[in-house]
């Protein structure tokens, strides 16, 4: 599972809400909001409409995409 909470953070600090978001890349909100609640993965063009939308550069994208949801239960 991954952390999007860096990622939330950039959409809101770019002006965007779930829903500006994800019409500006084609997306429903509901699969959108799957995707950053780890129910379902993003696709890669996606990751790229996304980080062309909220400028990121393709060199952060593992900082906003790929950062590991550390539980309790990983230590284990």
């Amino acid at each position: 599972m991954y952390n999007y909470s860096k990622l939330l953070g950039r959409i809101k600090e770019k002006g965007f809400t779930l829903e500006a978001l994800a019409k500006k890349i084609g997306l429903n909100v509901s699969t959108l909001s799957k995707k950053l609640n780890n129910k379902s993965e993003f696709h890669q063009d996606e990751i790229k409409k996304i980080c062309r939308v909220i400028d990121i550069e393709m060199c952060d994208i593992g900082t906003y995409f790929f950062c590991l949801l550390y539980t309790s239960d990983a230590a284990d």
